[in-house]
């Protein structure tokens, strides 16, 4: 079964539909999503959106117009009503799209769509002037925070950009009436430049058809030249310099350098793959992997190192967690949000490779620990389920219209 006919699926067996929406508008809630690269790259935000849309359409019953740049081949097989905006792709990462603009023939089908609610995922040029258009109209403007843009300044020598990237940033979500955070440490921040009553959580989900102990696989390991005794570290995730590569190379270089034999299993693709093959020459690389071969693959490995700082949510953290490994990441409020320090994983300094090196190597020569993370890890994980999370941006949408709706209290997180 493809990506797009799992989402389908997966939403239409959920339970009863959420007609308070349909009743106080007397027909469908129409949604206009504007998406930086909804399709074009396979990466953690594009696919919660992609499962949101399934779930607005299959679930609340809803109609849902995506506006974004498109590719000459989708990076995936991607859910819902997509209307490409003219784009150019970006020098050196042509895998990446950049909308120019709102332009007068995109206006003329939103203004024929008619949307009750406007939700950007992006603050690129096409949301923000969509923003505007938005607003002028009377149209209520939801913005979720997916990735922490700021943070990519540091790994392209633009660090003189900050202030006023950080200026741009504050006027986009500025003019937001609700801004969807994927964790409650990012909730409390934007609560505190915007307002709390602003603030709304929209995490992320598991699925446990894909990320589970139990696809732990020793054969797998064997036919990459693991033998059991081996502990396999993990990278996992986009190959681009902004993931924290270079961290993750000097700490495995670090724990070589301790006598401790290791060969990372990296899982992912990206243009700083042969970036990061110089660096670690010995690394079984997998490419991109998806479905039950992903899942095969990360639970086949035993300690997860994730240097990565630029993740609003930080799925790779969850899904790893999920398979029963332990986890090392960098301490920034992603990954304080999933991971109990010392219980369901290990917390070090984002940029200090002996703090990673440390851990990792003290993961290595203690595997009765190592073990009591992953499996702890696994049992936390399991609490963030798909349904109730996507249930929340409905909640948002009707808290917006002020549109009652007759569900479950909202959970602590």
């Amino acid at each position: 079964m493809n990506h797009a006919a799992d989402l389908r699926l997966a939403a239409s067996r959920l339970p009863a539909s959420h007609a308070a929406l349909t009743a106080a508008l007397r027909r469908p809630l129409r949604v206009a999503l504007f998406s930086g690269n909804y399709d074009c790259v396979r990466d953690g935000a594009n696919q919660a959106l992609n499962r949101l849309v399934a779930y607005l359409l299959h679930r609340v019953h809803a109609e849902v117009r995506i506006y974004s740049p498109t590719a000459p081949r989708k990076a995936f097989d991607s859910v819902g009503d997509i209307r490409s905006v003219r784009s150019i792709s970006i020098p050196g990462r042509p895998e990446y799209r950049v909308a120019l603009g709102f332009p007068q023939a995109t206006q003329q089908d939103f203004e024929d769509f008619a949307p009750d609610i406007v939700h950007l995922s992006a603050p690129d040029l096409l949301g923000r002037q969509a923003q505007k258009h938005a607003r002028a109209r009377g149209i209520p403007v939801v913005a979720s925070l997916h990735t922490r843009f700021e943070t990519y300044l540091d790994y392209y020598r633009l660090s003189f950009l900050r202030m006023p990237v950080q200026r741009y940033l504050d006027r986009f979500y500025g003019d937001c009436v609700r801004i969807l955070c994927p964790t409650r440490p990012i909730a409390r921040e934007m609560g505190a430049r915007f307002g709390p009553e602003r603030i709304a959580i929209w995490g992320r989900g598991i699925d446990p058809a894909c990320f589970r102990p139990a696809l732990r696989d020793q054969d797998f390991r064997a036919s990459l030249g693991y033998s059991t005794d081996d502990v396999v570290p993990l990278f996992f995730g986009r190959l681009v310099r902004e993931k924290g590569l270079g961290i993750f190379a000097a700490t495995i270089n670090a724990i070589r350098a301790q006598g401790l034999a290791i060969r990372p299993l990296i899982i992912g693709d990206g243009p700083a793959r042969g970036w990061l093959a110089e660096r670690l020459p010995n690394a079984t690389f997998m490419g991109h992997l998806s479905g039950e071969a992903l899942g095969r693959a990360v639970a086949s490995a035993d300690i997860l190192i994730n240097p990565s700082v630029t993740e609003a949510f930080g799925n790779v953290n969850l899904e790893a967690m999920a398979s029963g490994l332990a986890i090392v990441s960098a301490n920034v409020p992603s990954a304080s949000a999933l991971i109990a320090e010392g219980r369901t994983g290990l917390l070090v300094p984002p940029r200090a490779v002996g703090a990673y090196a440390t851990a990792v190597a003290g993961l290595l020569r203690q595997p009765h620990r190592r073990a009591a993370l992953g499996t702890a890890a696994a049992e936390a994980a399991a609490r963030f389920t798909w349904d109730d999370v996507l249930e929340d941006v409905a909640r948002s949408y009707a808290h917006v219209l002020n549109v009652p709706l007759a569900m479950p209290a909202a959970r602590a997180a």
